[in-house]
């Protein structure tokens, strides 16, 4: 499918967080701008986010390894960044940066794995790197959490629900059971859900809209 409902409104309100983070980090000396958004699986709100603002200098999502640390690492690029710029801001998606962390292996009600929190750590290593290396840094972190799902659908989300709903409809008096409306390649059709449901979509680091954003930061590779 194209796209699900939801994602509109939730690429716009992660926005917000990002235009938040970015006056913080402009308006401090050597300010760093970190905003961790949602994205347990993907890193699509997190990339659609980045690209949007026009803001975003560093975009990390689980698709596309990285390392903080070492020549190549997120770190020294951030020290690039304030001596060019004197501010950066980083958006990460929830999921990415796994491997740096240690597992707990613990898992909730729905039987997901409760990931280790890479805002916190990026924070935390952030604050550190630079006081190690005698450079004053303002770390600004933003966690808008549910705020990104839990409001009001926009315009564009609210007409698709209203389409995919009255499809839903149109599709139980036809006698079909076991399918999800949705858009195809511009069209909206019927699919089984146990073939949507068959492996999550993930952003393709090779990918067009994932190089645009490549673009849009202007980041090195981090691997």
């Amino acid at each position: 499918m194209d796209k699900t409902f939801g994602f509109d409104t939730a690429v716009e309100e992660a926005q917000r967080a990002i235009n938040s983070a970015y006056i913080e980090a402009r308006s401090a000396y050597h300010g760093i701008g970190l905003v961790k958004l949602m994205g347990r699986s993907s890193g699509f709100i997190a990339m659609h986010a980045s690209l949007s603002s026009g803001q975003v200098d560093v975009c990390l999502i689980p698709e596309v390894p990285f390392t903080l640390d070492g020549e190549y690492g997120v770190l020294r690029h951030l020290e690039h960044l304030l001596k060019i710029k004197g501010f950066c801001v980083v958006c990460v998606a929830e999921a990415a940066g796994q491997e740096l962390l240690q597992k707990s292996g613990a898992t909730d009600a729905s039987g997901n794995v409760i990931l280790s929190d890479i805002g916190v750590h990026m924070q935390q290593k952030i604050k550190m790197h630079f006081k190690d290396i005698g450079v004053p840094a303002d770390v600004k972190y933003i966690d808008p959490t549910y705020m990104v799902r839990a409001c009001r659908a926009n315009a564009s989300d609210a007409i698709l629900c209203t389409v995919l709903g009255q499809n839903a409809v149109h599709g139980a008096f036809a006698g079909f059971s076991g399918i999800t409306s949705c858009i195809c390649n511009t069209h909206y059709v019927y699919l089984p859900i146990t073939e949507v449901i068959t492996a999550p979509k993930r952003v393709n680091p090779n990918s067009r809209m994932w190089h645009r954003c490549l673009t849009s930061t202007g980041q090195p590779d981090f691997h």
